[in-house]
């Protein structure tokens, strides 16, 4: 069996926790990043965790096919791609649409190519529960409608979806898994690595540690007037190593050819539905503290409530996510306190 995995976007938040998890399991893995939303230093937490840290090249995959071709001529034993780089922030993809079709797009698209010229079989692609749009009925399947998403962002997940399902027709040899994963929570329990956002967080979790380790002076609730059990949205939080854990699934899934199709499609999350105001309430909770914040108007882009039928999963995969929520926020504030003093 072929161990080695290109990682792309692999020192951000998902890349590098998955990275852990590779290396953990013996896999020889190679970052890409163009280090945009990211942080070199990522590598070292890495290292603290495995005791290795990764090869890496600084690339920008969606702007430098020649240095990404250069890449797989130097190391002709990848056989294994898990594709996270691209844009992700849901308010900025609202703003700047055609930056984000163009990087996220041409990301996908330069790694397929490579791919198929290169003899790479195996594909596991970082989707987004963004596809679904505002979905009629919960929770979602895999077998749910595709919804117009509310922001470019999640219409680039959906289209690069498709970009992988049209080229696989005409290119058996190549396997891929598209997991459509939902809201990744939490840190490393080591804390060497996190969630780190440069500037002003679009995600919950990190608004929170920042506003209670004083970063932030009041959290920002955006909306309480949903139609949900307190007024607030609703997501499907997940711990972020059990994320990882689910690329290391389905990434052995094609390993060992136990495919049903050459691609497919996969729910990753808890399977239930939590508010914005339980998460602030169990973060004070695990944490003995109490956090300042105020409700603001509804933030453009955003859906009302969403979360995940994960059975599919579970029985194909062999996989599961068992991480508590408390323990989730907690490792999340304890990554803040990490911080603040490194």
């Amino acid at each position: 069996m072929n161990k080695t995995v290109l990682v792309t976007g692999g020192t951000g938040y998902i890349g590098s926790h998955t990275v852990v998890a590779l290396q953990k399991k013996g896999f020889k893995v190679i970052v890409v990043d163009n280090l945009c939303n990211s942080s070199i230093n990522a590598l070292d937490g890495i290292k603290k965790i495995t005791g290795e840290k990764p090869l890496f090249y600084k690339i920008d995959i969606a702007r430098d096919k020649n240095a990404l071709h250069k890449l797989f001529i130097k190391h002709g034993d990848i056989e294994n791609i898990i594709h996270f780089a691209a844009l992700k922030s849901v308010p900025e993809s609202v703003k700047k649409p055609l930056l984000y079709y163009y990087n996220n797009l041409n990301g996908m698209t330069n790694i397929l190519e490579n791919m198929k010229k290169f003899q790479i079989p195996n594909l596991v692609f970082s989707s987004s529960c963004t596809v679904y749009g505002q979905p009629d009925n919960l929770p979602v399947t895999e077998k749910s409608p595709l919804r117009k998403a509310n922001c470019s962002y999640g219409n680039t997940k959906r289209i690069c979806e498709e970009i992988i399902a049209d080229y696989l027709i005409v290119n058996q040899n190549i396997n891929a898994i598209s997991l459509r994963y939902f809201n990744p929570i939490g840190a490393h329990p080591s804390v060497f690595i996190g969630e780190l956002p440069t500037g002003i967080p679009d995600n919950l979790v990190p608004y929170i540690t920042q506003t209670a380790i004083g970063k932030r002076d009041q959290l920002r609730i955006f909306g309480n007037d949903y139609n949900t059990k307190d007024g607030t949205c609703i997501r499907d939080y997940i711990d972020i190593m059990d994320l990882a854990d689910a690329h290391l699934a389905g990434l052995y899934r094609m390993i060992e050819n136990k495919q049903k199709y050459n691609c497919e499609i996969f729910n990753v999350g808890i399977g239930k539905g939590i508010s914005v105001l339980e998460i602030v309430k169990t973060f004070e909770k695990a944490n003995n503290l109490k956090l300042n914040y105020k409700i603001t108007d509804r933030r453009p882009g955003d859906i009302e409530k969403i979360y995940a039928d994960v059975s599919y999963a579970n029985k194909e995969l062999g996989w599961k996510a068992y991480r508590t929520l408390s323990e989730s926020l907690h490792n999340a504030w304890k990554w803040e306190q990490y911080l603040q003093k490194n």
